[in-house]
């Protein structure tokens, strides 16, 4: 983690950020919807979820864009702006899995920044998402 932010001096196009890995757990899943206040069954009542044709509870999308923005300041610090996120999902969320979150530098100008990041378990991509910063 970064105690100080980046700086536009620091990064450069096609520069990797550092992986963050997320193990999804049952509670994880749940009690972000519910800080979300996101009530609807499927994140947190799995019968029901497998009723309406998932195989378990499913993150929702607010989580999803949570942990994006967590990826994106934790790498580049906390004076960090961000300007734009732009989510698209993918494949869900289950408890048992364990989001991977990657991201790789694609463009800059000035001190804005752009970042493409990639969140993936074991079926493929969960979420990409392009992510536009202002760095101090």
């Amino acid at each position: 983690m970064t105690l100080l932010s980046l700086t536009i001096s620091d990064v450069e196009i096609g520069q990797e950020l550092p992986p963050l890995d997320i193990v999804l757990t049952r509670t994880l899943i749940t009690a972000t919807a519910i800080a979300s206040r996101d009530y609807q069954e499927v994140h947190h009542d799995p019968s029901i979820a497998v009723e309406r044709g998932s195989q378990d509870i499913i993150m929702n999308i607010l989580t999803t864009n949570g942990f994006v923005g967590r990826y994106i300041t934790d790498w580049a610090g906390p004076n960090t702006f961000i300007k734009s996120v732009k989510v698209r999902l993918g494949v869900p969320n289950y408890p048992g899995e364990t989001m991977k979150m990657r991201g790789k530098i694609t463009a800059t100008s000035g001190n804005d920044v752009t970042v493409v990041v990639t969140g993936s378990n074991s079926m493929g991509d969960h979420v990409t998402a392009t992510v536009e910063i202002v760095l101090p």
